[in-house]
């Protein structure tokens, strides 16, 4: 190789190290510019949430069509016909895939933030919603599962009414849906996908009952909605001026692996 050529070869070695450099600097700006906004902005975006007590019909309607299973006897055929179908067509079926679809809309919402893909909401208030929201599920479905008893299809326990895996993916999804459906209509229907899919593998895994299931899924979607509905006055209430006219905040910490609440006053 003569010397010319080999000084042209270096000059684009280090012309292309130099563009890969400033690109990954690039990239390494915007997601520091994304975290420092993210989560050191106060929370300042309650305006914007907007679920309305109506949105609480559809998935009330779900939990109403799965309780009456205990005392509508066509409905409850319908589930083990349903059983009976999934038996059939899915014999050797087993996953445990389902595991982690139900989480799959909520890493989603955070990845998306993360990358600069702005939701609704600031961290703070994002993950306060999110925190309510798994709050009024796990109280509600932990309450049911208890006071129905309902033998799984699998007999492995008492707890099959409603399905706790799907409830996570719906909250998840809706969760998701609250946060993006501005963006695109996209991040609704993936988010419901992991949802639905949730649901249909719990039944092939012998786990649930299809009235667990939708049961589960009214849950899910009706602790978020819930949650979006109340946190404003919540946030409201830890977040206000007093009489005097001083500002006083309660915002979420984390430090050396302990989570708490810090307070703090406008003197």
């Amino acid at each position: 190789m003569s010397f010319k050529k080999l000084l042209f070869a270096l000059a684009c070695l280090i012309s292309l190290e130099a563009n890969a450099q400033k690109i990954t600097d690039t990239t390494k700006k915007k997601l520091g510019d994304t975290i420092k906004k993210d989560l050191l902005t106060a929370p300042d975006t309650v305006k914007k949430l907007h679920s309305k007590p109506y949105s609480l019909v559809i998935p009330g309607a779900a939990i109403v069509y799965g309780a009456s299973t205990f005392f509508i006897n066509p409905l409850r055929r319908l589930d083990y016909y349903i059983y009976g179908d999934v038996k059939r067509t899915g014999a050797n079926f087993h996953t445990t895939t389902e595991s982690y679809f139900q989480f799959a809309p909520i890493v989603m919402v955070y990845g998306l933030n993360l990358i600069g893909v702005e939701g609704k909401n600031r961290f703070i208030d994002r993950t306060a919603l999110l925190g309510l929201s798994a709050g009024i599920l796990g109280v509600s479905e932990g309450i049911t599962k208890k006071a129905t008893h309902r033998l799984r299809p699998n007999h492995a326990d008492y707890l099959s009414f409603p399905s706790g895996h799907t409830g996570i993916a719906f909250m998840g999804a809706e969760f998701l849906a609250q946060e993006f459906s501005d963006k695109s209509p996209v991040y609704t229907v993936i988010g419901y996908t992991f949802a639905v899919t949730t649901g249909v593998f719990r039944m092939y895994n012998r786990d649930h009952w299809f009235s667990d299931v939708v049961a589960g899924a009214g849950f899910g979607v009706f602790s978020t909605k819930l949650a979006y509905l109340v946190y404003p006055w919540i946030r409201n209430q830890v977040t206000h001026t007093d009489k005097k006219g001083r500002t006083t905040m309660i915002m979420p910490t984390y430090q050396e692996g302990t989570p708490g609440l810090s307070f703090a006053m406008q003197l």
